[in-house]
């Protein structure tokens, strides 16, 4: 489940990535929306996001990226976006804007569990998902909770603090086992996922490895769209043979 920020470094480069990412083997593609003050995102993608809202992204416009690559792919679409766009918008207008361009879900990071359920019965209108974040420290009566109010899946941080490549695989089994505990919904893993290794590892246990500032990175150098897709290549085959492979071509 590659992510790719929206607008960054282009939104030309959006649409063209998204098609390219979804023919390398992505099950489902994150899109995030560019966001001023980007919540628990480190330096990588909160640089592409400032660079982003620099050369003039929006909503509307990431909209219009995506309904243009949902022309030519099926691949799921999911868009990363803080309540506040979501909430300056309009929760009903936001939702039927972003199920019109194509996107089959949502990932709301920092929405309060009291806002959750309206959120969630627009996103049940209009048939695509919703996903809050489960930490490794949430309490078994919140991670319920939470869980609760999902729809479609549900997003667990691999690791405690920012977004950022990091070497060593994440420990999930303990957290997956008890979000199964709670819910039978699908589970959607990120935060420093980074290789092939560590696809295989957390797909071991979640249902999707989410893989942001790794692509991101590599989008800032030379072809971005080429970029985007070799790496995506490279971390399916975590997902093929379920076993650690080299990435020396990192």
């Amino acid at each position: 489940m590659p992510f790719v920020t929206g607008g960054y470094p282009s939104l030309d480069v959006t649409t063209a990535a998204i098609e390219a990412i979804a023919h390398a083997g992505a099950s489902i593609i994150e899109v995030g929306i560019p966001f001023s003050d980007p919540i628990a995102d480190g330096p990588v993608i909160a640089a592409s996001m400032h660079d982003a809202l620099q050369a003039g992204a929006d909503p509307r416009s990431v909209f219009r990226a995506v309904q243009t690559a949902r022309a030519k792919t099926s691949v799921g679409l999911i868009a990363m976006v803080s309540v506040s766009i979501v909430t300056r918008i309009g929760a009903k207008t936001f939702v039927s804007q972003a199920a019109d361009s194509g996107f089959n879900g949502l990932i709301v990071p920092d929405m309060d569990l009291s806002q959750a359920q309206e959120l969630s019965l627009l996103c049940q209108s209009r048939d695509i998902a919703l996903a809050l974040l489960v930490a490794p420290t949430t309490s078994p009566t919140r991670m319920a909770q939470i869980t609760e109010a999902c729809r479609g899946f549900i997003y667990l941080l691999a690791r405690a603090g920012l977004t950022g490549e990091q070497k060593a695989s994440p420990e999930i089994s303990a957290s997956v086992n008890a979000i199964r505990s709670v819910s039978s919904l699908p589970i959607a893993a990120g935060f420093g996922i980074s290789t092939p290794e560590h696809v295989a590892a957390v797909t071991k246990y979640a249902d999707a490895a989410i893989v942001g500032s790794a692509i991101v990175g590599r989008m800032g150098k030379g072809d971005p769209v080429k970029a985007a897709a070799d790496f995506t290549r490279l971390l399916a085959t975590g997902l093929r043979t379920g076993l650690p492979v080299s990435s020396d071509s990192n």
